[in-house]
């Protein structure tokens, strides 16, 4: 019997199946399709997500092959509006993370091989998952594409649901998150990176909507713009189109390698821990991706949860522990307490950035500007964007 099965093979998973695996537990994580994604999606890891990764030896792969964003600026109508530091004093790391998800896909995915063989099981559907014999009997299907699905079977003491903001797991339990819609829509693409910006972070704080871009490897530079509506034909031109009218600055469409349109929901479960199972990273809390900090915040809640789960495995097999259960119920009203607070931040910076009449945004602006440039202030705020302060 495993000690642990982990449903979903995404940085969340894969990470919480490291840490357990440095804890020396018996790990298995089951994911449904066949290979990695190709999209770059989440770029961005904070530094106190870098503290976690560095735990299972995989901070110094990705910081060797991304970017590090030192900072961010501001700019409306071709002034600037102010700047931030992310060099906080003292900080481990003095930087946030700009590297494509495919790579922390791959990174993640070498360092569970090398702490345990044959942990990662491709191809394989967990569909139902019922009480037997002191554990979980996990039950689905076995596809590899090559043929007609077969039947599957795992048993585990301890389920982590890593599946996603549509989990599956999630709704087998019957648990009904919070759902919340907002009224943003944004267009995004990767394109080959002409501007002056360098390493830096940009915001366009622009009257028809917020424009953002950041670097990536490569000499990529990644575009957010902020819609009213869907976009009713996303294309690379559109976009490109969109990002000259506000800013000025110029794309070249041929030079587009990620183009997404998406809307803001988010997803708020009441519990994490529901008996033997887990909810963890989206499957308990869905954020805007707008502040880059939903990835993150599954990360440091796996930080969180490894030292109970390992002790939970130890109750399993026979081992006392009376003050698992407060422990247990304390942790997860602090994570749930961090994820509320993660999400009241991206509605903050969605509504910072929405579109604002003229003389409104250049008001709004002003005071933006002298705020940032008191010290107590920018470290703030520079604390608040780089996660030093979701706790």
């Amino acid at each position: 019997m495993l000690d642990v099965g982990i449903v979903g093979a995404g940085p969340v998973g894969l990470c919480m199946a490291g840490l357990l695996l440095r804890r020396g537990l018996d790990v298995a994580v089951f994911e449904k399709r066949t290979s990695p994604g190709t999209q770059t999606r989440a770029i961005g890891i904070h530094p106190p997500a870098l503290a976690v990764l560095e735990s299972i030896g995989a901070a110094g792969p990705l910081i060797g092959s991304g970017v590090q964003i030192r900072g961010g600026t501001a700019y409306s109508a071709g002034r600037k509006v102010g700047s931030l530091d992310f060099g906080l004093p003292g900080a481990e790391y003095p930087f946030i993370l700009s590297v494509p998800q495919t790579r922390t896909l791959a990174v993640l995915e070498d360092r569970v091989a090398a702490l345990g063989s044959g942990v990662l099981r491709r191809g394989i559907e967990v569909l139902d998952s019922v009480p037997d014999g002191g554990g979980l009997l996990l039950r689905g299907r076995r596809a590899d594409g090559a043929g007609p699905a077969a039947p599957f079977e795992a048993r585990c003491r301890l389920l982590v649901a890593a599946d996603g903001a549509h989990s599956g797991r999630r709704t087998a339990l019957g648990v009904t998150p919070t759902l919340r819609s907002y009224p943003d829509h944004y267009l995004m693409g990767d394109f080959h990176d002409g501007t002056p910006y360098g390493t830096e972070a940009v915001l366009f704080l622009e009257a028809p909507g917020i424009v953002e871009c950041f670097p990536l490897p490569g000499g990529i530079r990644r575009w957010v713009v902020r819609m009213g509506r869907p976009a009713a034909e996303p294309s690379a031109g559109f976009l490109a189109e969109l990002i000259r009218e506000r800013t000025g600055a110029v794309v070249e469409p041929a030079g587009n390698s990620m183009l997404s349109a998406f809307g803001v929901t988010s997803r708020l479960a009441p519990a994490m821990v529901h008996g033997r199972t887990i909810l963890l990273g989206d499957a308990a809390h869905e954020l805007s991706p707008i502040g880059g900090q939903g990835m993150n915040l599954g990360w440091l809640d796996a930080a969180a949860l490894a030292p109970l789960l390992e002790r939970m495995v130890q109750v399993e097999r026979g081992r006392p522990d009376p003050t698992l259960h407060a422990e247990l119920a304390e942790l997860e009203r602090v994570r749930l307490h961090a994820a509320r607070k993660a999400s009241r931040q991206a509605g903050i910076n969605m509504a910072l950035g929405r579109p604002m009449p003229p003389a409104v945004l250049r008001v709004r602006n002003a005071i933006v500007g002298r705020l940032v440039r008191r010290p107590a202030v920018a470290g703030f705020v520079a604390r608040r964007f780089t996660m030093h302060q979701v706790d």
